[in-house]
């Protein structure tokens, strides 16, 4: 990862001619899509959810929900046919459900003159701390810029444990089973808008 890195950073110095390349900061909207894990459980049930009672993480299914925040981005190497640049993306999730999932991202990357981009980062939820890896493009009309990106934030392999309960005076028929399951990946499409200076 360093190597790959490294070589972007190198190739992106070395470029030297004056291409106009877009700044892209602005509002966002957008949903996101989750495949069955706690993320899941969480936005179908809330903390209603039980592990024990409903047989473990993930047993509700997928879950989709949409998105709405700010993008901000500032550049390193910045000329010729690719910029360098950083991206801190806030996100909000799950208002249509009455929920308050946040989100923010920090992506280096790269944006050429075309308009395409691509980075990866670490984003941070309330599901704890990942990676994220965004590709995007940016439509024009006009002066109107309209950047799509799509982001994709692996879920991890975890264990989780539940327990069952017999007569709860003398504690018998307790017994315990571990499973395995994934947290749940979120592949996410949002749409940004701003004005060319």
């Amino acid at each position: 990862m360093k190597r790959i890195l490294l070589t972007i950073a190198l190739g992106l110095g070395i470029l030297t001619a004056n291409a106009q390349i877009e700044k892209l900061a602005g509002p966002r909207l957008g949903f996101t899509f989750v495949t069955p894990g706690p993320i899941a459980d969480f936005i179908h049930e809330g903390f209603d959810f039980d592990e024990d009672e409903d047989g473990g993480y993930g047993t509700t299914g997928s879950a989709f929900t949409m998105l709405y925040g700010w993008q901000w981005e500032s550049r390193f190497a910045d000329g010729g046919n690719i910029t360098g640049i950083v991206e801190w993306v806030v996100l909000v999730g799950g208002m249509e459900r009455g929920m308050f999932l946040p989100s923010a991202s920090s992506i280096i990357g790269a944006r050429t003159a075309s308009g395409l981009e691509f980075g990866v980062g670490p984003n941070l939820s309330l599901s704890g701390i990942g990676m994220v890896f965004g590709v995007g493009y940016n439509f024009t009309s006009g002066n109107l810029n309209l950047p799509v990106n799509i982001s994709v934030i692996p879920g991890r392999k975890m264990e989780g444990t539940i327990e069952y309960y017999g007569d709860p005076t003398t504690g018998l028929g307790y017994y315990s089973e571990k499973y395995e399951y994934n947290t749940g990946t979120r592949i996410a499409i949002t749409l940004g808008f701003n004005m060319s200076k």
